[in-house]
């Protein structure tokens, strides 16, 4: 029997890099939110880092509100913006399909509690 003096760290290698292609792809899915929105496309559009999305709004098409990916109602929404600080950042992310009567309840919340540091999500128009 053959002895061995050293040992083959090649398909260590390959499988770490496997394993390093999987995380990095699942970490991209991840990020991008857990309710799926089809937001509205705009011919002007600007890019914000993650980092600035302090709180994020979600309204579906069905007119489903949800705070930071999580389910929660119009009174309940109110009580909670209530007692942010006036100048909490907002991402606000509005289905295309959502009435636009959705659209206007959430702003006219953050009006009434005057936070004015909203962005709203929207999708660059590649036809323009």
């Amino acid at each position: 029997m053959k002895k061995f003096d050293e040992i083959n760290i090649i398909p260590f290698i390959d499988i770490m890099l496997v394993l390093l292609a999987i995380v990095l792809i699942t970490a991209s899915f991840i990020s991008q939110g857990k309710i799926q929105v089809n937001v509205p496309k705009a011919s002007q559009t600007v890019a914000f880092k993650s980092d600035d999305l302090a709180k994020l709004l979600t309204v579906t098409e069905q007119g489903e509100i949800f705070f930071n990916d999580k389910p929660i109602t119009q009174e309940a929404l109110e009580k909670e913006i209530e007692s942010w600080d006036k100048t909490q950042k907002v991402t606000l992310k509005v289905d295309s399909n959502a009435t636009f009567q959705n659209f206007v309840s959430i702003t006219d919340l953050m009006a009434k509690n005057q936070i004015t540091n909203v962005a709203i999500v929207t999708m660059k128009d590649k036809g323009k």
